[in-house]
């Protein structure tokens, strides 16, 4: 493919919240050459472009790509399709595991973030919870508090290791401002240890509402 291309969006309709990201990316990956996309971070899967991505750069760069004709022969989407055939060619073995890992917490959510802000491994995140057992014992809590008494939110480096591992998988898939229910079983959470000093058993299920509040 190359030539010109038409534009599918209004600068309105790019910036509506009823355009997602995703379309977007799907639109730039199709339609621009590849030193395009490697200049503005883009090669890749869908997936893992739209957990770096904001939509605020990818308007920009959909403007770029008209202005300076940066239409490509469908190397974008030939770089799409090369992950997906790898992502099909995994052994029936390897597909067990990534399935079952995925499953090891659940989210729900409860309010709205800003669809943008997705933390990244090694950002610092601030948050407020609430942590119970699943017969619905609170066992930990963090809320902001009053006006006269605030609470400073939690703060550590997400996808490090410093809090359990369903935290830190649930939050890659949080934005800014998101509040969500996160059901981590035990393998994700204390495991067959469980933690004793905060009446958490053995093999317990644990039931969180987080709500992301900053990224610094």
């Amino acid at each position: 493919m190359s030539g010109e291309v038409q534009r599918p969006w209004t600068d309105e309709q790019l910036n509506s919240d009823d355009l997602g990201k995703r379309e977007v990316v799907e639109f730039l990956q199709t339609h621009s050459n590849k030193e395009f996309l490697i200049k503005h971070k883009l090669l890749g899967s869908v997936k893992n472009v739209l957990k770096s991505c904001k939509k605020e750069g990818l308007i920009v760069a959909y403007n770029e790509l008209f202005d300076t004709k940066a239409f490509g022969d469908g190397a974008g989407q030939k770089k799409v399709a090369e992950v997906t055939e790898k992502v099909k060619g995994l052994d029936v073995k390897d597909k067990k595991e990534e399935v079952k890992e995925v499953s090891k917490f659940k989210k729900t959510v409860l309010r709205k973030g800003d669809k943008i802000n997705f933390p990244k491994p090694g950002d610092k995140v601030k948050c407020y919870y609430i942590g119970k057992l699943a017969d619905g014992t609170v066992f930990d809590s963090l809320q902001p508090g009053t006006k006269k008494k605030k609470n400073q939110p939690l703060q550590f480096k997400v996808g490090k290791g410093n809090v359990i591992k369903g935290w830190d998988r649930a939050l890659l898939e949080m934005t800014v401002g998101e509040k969500s229910e996160v059901v981590i079983e035990p393998e994700w959470a204390y495991g067959k240890a469980g933690k004793p000093e905060a009446k958490i058993p053995s093999n317990a299920t644990l039931h969180f509402e987080i709500d992301l509040v900053a990224i610094d």
